[in-house]
């Protein structure tokens, strides 16, 4: 095994299983370069027998053994290109391959081409084997197979001469270090693995949390409040409110959590002011272009809603008298819509108190939409002066042609 220590050195490195989440794998054209290896490692094994095999005591024992290692190779070449064919059988048999046939080297060769450091007969091949305990098992077993193919090389061919030594000495540094990256790296693609998906999970339940928010919260709020109005003894609309205000802080208690629907696919164009034009009433104003404002529908979709929060807001907080107007800018960069009020407005850091609490009609329903649709949403308040929300739309995060726009 003179030559076993350099191809464990430059063997290809194989790294985690496939990520799961993205369907890929970086791992199965690492394994066919092992495979690879294999093959190319026998045909030097070949090449080195065929040029010497003159000087050995037995040759034809050393060619039956490299027909069997040929036959083994060949068949085997399917079962190292992936993990999950590459059986714990398979190495075995690929172990006892390369312990046999540095054995038989000792015993087919001359006595004094042993001592002058003549290779054995699977040569670079052995390497082959401890790369394939690498990719299945790691370090710890990349480190168990060449330290048998290394006592196989003390016992069976040369004894601890100092290229023995070396070479065992390279091919364990080479399989260890080769296992542990591949550990390393399967533990790595895990946690992308799972931060993919939680990421993934925190998005849907933004998305559930802004329909909860404009639909659900909304009404049980209601609820609460007309049963809170009626007098004392209001028997079962009274409980109902009490219901309703139990189940509305339960709801938003979980909010962070629970399976989300699939979001909606952009529709054809559609004209954000069809939209708009239900919010006006006697205190609510919608001033538009007097042309089509068009964007992908499910674009057009999210930031109407994001409007309708506004704009539900002005209503819950701004009190009974404030109005509120909606303001409609078709730019050619954008689409800008502003909702203002004259209401008493609020102080600094209110909205980080309401999100802590629960309430994210402004982080979920307003700005969580606009970064989806990769837009912005920016909040201008000053006690006593309103408030003004500016939702933007970039046209290349629409989608929409430019031609429709």
């Amino acid at each position: 095994m003179t030559d076993g220590g350099r191809a464990g050195a430059a063997a290809p490195r194989t790294v985690g299983a496939a990520v799961a989440a993205g369907g890929m794998s970086v791992e199965l054209p690492l394994w066919r370069a092992i495979s690879s290896f294999r093959v190319l490692a026998l045909c030097y094994a070949l090449i080195r027998y065929f040029d010497s095999y003159l000087e050995f005591l037995h040759p034809v024992a050393g060619w039956i053994y490299l027909g069997a290692l040929t036959l083994w190779t060949l068949a085997s070449t399917r079962a190292f290109s992936g993990p999950q064919r590459c059986t714990w059988y398979v190495l075995g048999t690929d172990l006892t391959l390369a312990v046999t046939g540095i054995v038989m080297s000792g015993m087919v060769d001359e006595p004094s081409r042993i001592s002058h450091g003549a290779p054995t007969l699977p040569t670079i091949w052995a390497a082959g084997t401890v790369l394939g305990f690498a990719g299945r098992g790691g370090w710890r077993w990349a480190a168990a197979a060449g330290s048998v193919i290394g006592v196989a090389n003390v016992l069976g061919h040369g004894g601890a001469t100092g290229d023995n030594l070396h070479n065992i000495v390279l091919l364990m540094v080479a399989g260890c270090a080769i296992g542990y990256v591949i550990e390393l790296a399967r533990a790595s693609e895990a946690t992308l693995t799972r931060a993919l998906q939680v990421e993934a999970a925190t998005r849907e339940r933004e998305r559930l949390s802004r329909d909860i928010h404009d639909g659900v919260l909304q009404v049980l709020a209601l609820v609460q409040r007309r049963g809170a109005e009626i007098p004392a003894g209001g028997g079962d609309l009274a409980e109902l409110g009490r219901l309703a205000g139990e189940q509305e802080r339960a709801l938003r208690a979980l909010m962070s959590g629970g399976p989300l629907p699939e979001q909606r696919a952009p529709e054809q164009p559609q004209d954000l002011r069809t939209l708009l034009a239900p919010y006006a009433d006697e205190r609510v104003t919608v001033s538009a272009p007097g042309t089509p404002v068009l964007l992908p529908g499910g674009t057009a979709a999210e930031l109407a809603a994001a409007v309708g929060a506004a704009v539900d807001n002005v209503r819950r907080h701004a009190g009974s008298g404030a109005r509120a107007w909606i303001l409609v800018e078709d730019e050619p960069a954008a689409v800008t819509v502003s909702v203002r009020d004259d209401g008493p407005g609020f102080a600094p850091g209110r909205l980080g108190e309401a999100e802590r609490a629960g309430r994210l009609g402004v982080s979920q329903s307003i700005r969580g939409r606009l970064l989806d649709l990769g837009g912005t949403a920016e909040l201008y308040s000053v006690p006593g002066e309103g408030v003004e929300v500016e939702l933007t739309v970039p046209r290349s995060a629409s989608g929409a042609p430019a031609g429709l726009l």
